[in-house]
């Protein structure tokens, strides 16, 4: 199992701590974000870890240089232009083996989320991506039938819908995305030419085809630090540590 963690992301939401700090370095708990998250993935087991940077590029390289981790961790630069999920994931992949699955984790979550389990699962199922949901509140939600896969997405506030197999579409359930997904390798074979698109809309093509599935998250911990309130909750609660 190798690695990637988003942290490219301008942290827009959090203009207060990321005027001249990049989101993937704001403190929480005596340790920034990206610490966190690669020692999360360290303790999974991963092999490797690769690390898109943009927003303050060099800080994040710095930090990285700077530190000795128990795994490699590799920098996909994207000082240029900021490419997004989809764009960042194609760009970084000659950085991969292209024989393991790649764990994909958003800088900005805090989670205590069994991502040995989400492997397992991944495998024995033999999905080409395997999507990490909840049941929390949220303005957009992906949409999956009985047997978790992926039907199609659905913005609440503006009533934007994107449909991948209409015919489950209307009764399939709607689960909000955690940030956290793991890929086969073979899924870089099938990205658009383009150098700048989401994910999501890779999945949400892709689920006409392949096995795109959801995984339900049911574990206690889960933050997107990434909003200050989430942001000031998480330092809350990891004040004693």
């Amino acid at each position: 199992m190798e690695a990637m963690i988003f942290a490219a992301g301008l942290g827009t939401r959090l203009l207060g701590e990321t005027a001249d700090t990049p989101k993937a370095l704001v403190d929480v708990g005596g340790k920034p974000l990206l610490q966190r998250a690669i020692e999360k993935l360290s303790a999974a087991g991963v092999s490797k870890i690769v690390v898109n940077v943009h927003h303050f590029a060099q800080q994040v390289i710095d930090f990285i240089e700077s530190h000795k981790w128990e795994v490699p961790v590799l920098i996909s630069n994207e000082s240029g232009q900021l490419l997004e999920t989809g764009g960042g994931l194609k760009k970084a992949g000659p950085l991969f083996s292209g024989k393991a699955p790649i764990l994909i984790y958003n800088v900005d979550i805090i989670s205590s989320f069994d991502l040995q389990q989400l492997k397992s699962v991944h495998l024995e199922a033999g999905n080409l991506a395997t999507l990490v949901v909840s049941g929390r509140k949220s303005q957009r939600y992906f949409k999956f039938d009985a047997n978790m896969q992926l039907a199609g997405w659905i913005n609440k506030r503006s009533g934007e819908t994107k449909i991948s197999r209409p015919e489950v579409y209307d009764r399939a359930k709607e689960l909000a995305f955690s940030g956290i997904h793991m890929v086969q390798p073979e899924i870089l074979n099938y990205m658009p030419p383009q150098d700048r698109f989401s994910i999501i809309e890779v999945y949400l093509e892709l689920a006409k085809t392949q096995k795109i599935k959801g995984f339900l998250d049911t574990s206690e911990l889960w933050m997107d630090v990434g909003k200050p309130d989430e942001l000031a909750a998480a330092r809350k609660l990891f004040s004693g540590q």
